[in-house]
């Protein structure tokens, strides 16, 4: 399938699918087949955020929540 446009995610979406990952998610199945480029950066993005996410969630809940 031919890639037509740009096939670069913006700072925003990958900020955004760092900071919540089932948005890189979504934004890696919406976009695999067209975008393929912007489609893997979502899903890295995704993948990179989901152990971050755990780590925060225990630092929150181990320290500052006490």
């Amino acid at each position: 399938m031919e890639t037509k446009g740009n096939d670069t995610l913006s700072r925003f979406w990958h900020i955004a699918s760092n900071a919540v990952p089932p948005i890189g998610f979504f934004l890696f199945f919406r976009y695999r087949n067209r975008y393929p480029n912007k489609a893997r950066r979502a899903l890295t993005s995704a993948v990179i955020g989901v152990p971050i996410a755990i780590a925060m969630g225990y630092i929150m809940n181990a320290y500052i929540l006490k």
